[in-house]
């Protein structure tokens, strides 16, 4: 799928209001610029507004349709996926290590075991854990462009912390606009356009992509790269839904791979479900660069827990399991996910998602997005709005995030369903009139 399917005509160009309505008054209050940002000058969180509305401070809502991370596992499961491949020395190690400072950047063991997940070129040595990638976003960007030291070009909608960290840090930004009718594919073209001589110092891309769960080809992957190549630039790729392709043919390279200069970001929290391990970490073969992300870490968070790089290891020995179990409940949940597009094809409308446990979808009557997940709130059912991933929004571009990674979403669609049925007439009826005027 190339672009939206189900756009019934009288419906695509309805007018509607798209305009986030702003947190309470204040020095805590966005603004409508580039960056949003508080009277320190510090970015505002995107997803702070969501955060109230769904509660999430005092338990969350019902029915969360919000979260991106595949099943997660239980501790007791995971020591028993342990104990079942005869992991013996993590299971001893779980139950006894010392807790003392781990090495910055983690222990060796850890680093080893994640560099298994790459090629040649990767070894323990090319590898920094943080705890959780969320981290790892502004270090990166800090070594690269902190203090104004460089340009940096990013893709919206999507992650702020992918989008944003370059400017978090002091860095300048080019924000390049993606759009659902070419499939929310980035343009290599735009790319080269956007690149400042001299002053350009890396790509942030977040492959597969988030909102959307969509996927670039290995062509695109190849144009970006020899684009970096003819310009000595880095490709930092956010990566945290790799290995949740819904075909495994779909997959691409690993950044790191890829390319000398290739940065990859990855964390247990997505594929794995393991979010509350909290373990992340960047892998390039870029020694220099990876020194300098070290002695930014060194300000930041540089010693991960022992107990979770522990818990860590025992993920990934047991991950061919636990990714086999976790892609056939995504694949289970997409199709239901799909009946439902199709059953209210005349009110939401999508790129279909092709990776990770996250689709981006359009709601085709009166109300934004935020207005819909505010309502849907109030019947206990969360949506992520799209001023999650973006502090302007178009019309065309006003989808909300559903995530389907979790035994528990039939449940919520359901929910969600009901709640469609319930006010779909009316909405149809709103949107006729709105229409024929």
């Amino acid at each position: 799928a190339d672009g939206p399917s189900n756009l019934p005509v009288p419906l695509t160009s309805l007018p509607r209001s798209t305009q986030v309505e702003p947190l309470p008054t204040g020095p805590m209050a966005p603004e409508n610029t580039a960056v949003t940002a508080t009277s320190q000058g510090v970015p505002l969180p995107w997803s702070k507004k969501h955060k109230q509305v769904t509660k999430a401070s005092s338990g969350g809502l019902q029915f969360s349709l919000s979260n991106s991370f595949a099943q997660p596992l239980t501790s007791s499961e995971l020591l028993q996926l342990a104990k079942n491949r005869g992991d013996t020395d993590l299971v001893d190690l779980c139950h006894n290590h010392s807790l003392e400072y781990t090495p910055n950047g983690g222990s060796l063991d850890l680093r080893e075991g994640i560099a298994h997940l790459y090629g040649p070129d990767i070894t323990s040595a090319n590898v920094l854990v943080f705890p959780g990638a969320q981290v790892v976003l502004p270090t990166v960007a800090r070594a690269l462009v902190g203090g104004g030291t460089g340009h940096a070009i990013s893709f919206s909608p999507g992650y702020q912390s992918v989008v944003q960290a370059p400017a978090h840090v002091g860095g300048s930004l080019t924000t390049i606009p993606l759009s659902p009718t070419n499939g929310w594919q980035i343009d290599a073209n735009e790319v080269e356009k956007a690149i400042r001589p001299g002053e350009t110092r890396y790509i942030a891309i977040n492959e597969p992509y988030n909102p959307a769960g969509t996927l670039m080809s290995s062509e695109t992957q190849a144009e970006l790269i020899a684009l970096a190549m003819k310009h000595g630039l880095h490709i930092m790729c956010d990566e945290v839904y790799r290995l949740l392709e819904h075909d495994p043919s779909d997959q691409i390279m690993a950044t790191a791979d890829a390319y000398a200069k290739g940065i990859s970001i990855v964390t247990l929290s997505k594929p794995w479900g393991a979010c509350g391990v909290s373990i992340g970490w960047v892998a390039t073969q870029d020694h220099g660069l990876l020194e300098s992300i070290s002695d930014c870490q060194y300000f930041g968070c540089a010693c991960p827990s022992r107990a979770s790089e522990i818990q860590a290891m025992m993920v990934l020995r047991c991950s061919d399991w636990i990714l086999d179990r976790n892609i056939r409940i995504i694949r289970k949940n997409k199709e239901l996910l799909g009946q439902f597009m199709a059953k209210h094809a005349d009110l939401f409308t999508w790129v279909p998602p092709r990776a990770g446990a996250i689709a981006a979808i359009r709601f085709l009557g009166p109300l934004s997005s935020a207005e819909l997940g505010a309502e849907l709130a109030t019947e206990g059912i969360g949506i992520k709005p799209a001023y999650c991933f973006a502090d302007k929004i178009s019309d065309e571009k006003d989808y909300f995030r559903v995530g389907f990674g979790e035994e528990k979403f039939p449940a919520a669609l359901e929910a969600l369903d009901a709640f469609v049925e319930k006010r779909k007439e009316g909405w149809l009826a709103d949107s006729w009139r709105l229409a024929a005027n």
